[in-house]
Order: C-alpha cells, then structure tokens, then sequence
C-alpha cells in the first residue's frame, strides 16, 4: 500500500481528495491537515510515503513545506497539487525537493498514476506547465525586491513598509522602483500582479 499525507486547507476539497484516492486499491490516506506548519509533524506521526500538498495554505505555503519536508524527512516525497499552473511555482516546487506538481482539474486517475509513479523514482510534471516554466525562465527579482514586493501587495503607504520591513522608505522606494522596471510595470500594482501572474512571490 502507498500511503499519502494530505494537506489541504479546504476541508470540502480535503475530503474528496481522500474520498477518491482511497477507492484505489494500493493507496491508503493515512494523514490530513489543513496547514502547511503542520506537514511535518503530522509526516514523522503517520509515515507517509507521497504528500500532496497544496499551495496556498494558512501557517506556510506548500512549497516551503515541501522544503521543510525535504530536510525533516527525505523520504517521504512530496507532490505540489495546485489550481495555481503558474510557471514560477513549478520552479520553485522542484527546487524546494518536490517530486510532481499535479493540477487540481486533473482527472482523479491521473493523480492516482502521478502517485504511483512518484513511488516509482519519477518527477511528474505537468507538460504544458513545464514547457511554460521554461520559457518564464528564472525571476529577475532578486531575493529582497521580491520581499519588498510581496510587502507592498496590500497598497500600504511607503512608510508602513519601511516600518514592517524595517527599511529606510529611500530602500523601499528604490528597490520597488527596480522591481518594476525588471518586470516592465508601470505601478506597484501592475508589478504585484505580474510577478504574482509568473508565480515569482
């Protein structure tokens, strides 16, 4: 039997995940959680072979998770499973340790096959997303204008930020100002929105 770890953090989908996935006959869902800062507790608790695990989840998003999975516990492979086919989060869940990134509108059969051959030793990769991944290519950000970036998604005065960031609002403005010239914006808003479109926040 594989045995699966489920993180999800909308209880419906959750459900219907384990609904399904526990109708094949060699696979068992032995854990879910509906955090991501819960994954790997609940992993050394249950020993799960594969984890799907969302993106976008309360207390730490999947990616970080599978990271944090990666280095807790090497065994156990994770699978990002996502509505998000943004080029960067495919990136950035194979850098993270991820086995396989699998759609959300996938057919069930097909995240039973991606399972098993996760199990197998493969990287499964959905193949218009890889494709896409490639010609994204890498973020032009660099690490602290992403950060200063993803701050600024809410249209929180300069002065808010440099407070939360504990930067000077000269440092802010300049490296929101580098951030929008890299990704081509003419606002913050346009930069935020594009960035996040690439999957590169």
């Amino acid at each position: 039997m594989i045995r699966v770890l489920i993180a999800e953090d909308q209880a419906m989908v959750r459900g219907a995940l384990a609904s399904l996935l526990m109708l094949e006959g060699d696979i068992e869902v032995v854990a879910e959680v509906s955090r991501g800062d819960e994954v790997v507790a609940a992993a050394r608790d249950a020993a799960p072979d594969v984890a799907l695990l969302d993106i976008e989840m309360p207390g730490g998003d999947g990616l970080s998770a599978a990271g944090d999975l990666a280095e807790a516990l090497p065994d156990v492979r994770a699978v990002i499973l996502t509505t998000f086919g943004r080029p960067g989060y495919l990136r950035r869940a194979m850098e993270s340790g991820a086995f396989g990134f699998v759609l959300k509108d996938a057919p069930a059969t097909e995240l039973a096959t991606a399972i098993r051959r996760v199990m197998d030793g493969e990287r499964v990769l959905d193949p218009a997303l890889a494709a896409a991944a490639l010609a994204a290519g890498e973020s032009p950000l660099t690490p602290r204008e992403a950060e200063v970036l993803a701050a600024a998604r809410g249209a929180a005065p300069v002065s808010e930020l440099a407070d939360a960031l504990r930067l000077s609002q000269g440092t802010v403005r300049n490296y929101l100002s580098s951030a929008m010239q890299k990704l081509g914006a003419h606002s913050r808003a346009e930069a935020v929105r594009v960035a996040e479109d690439k999957g590169w926040l």
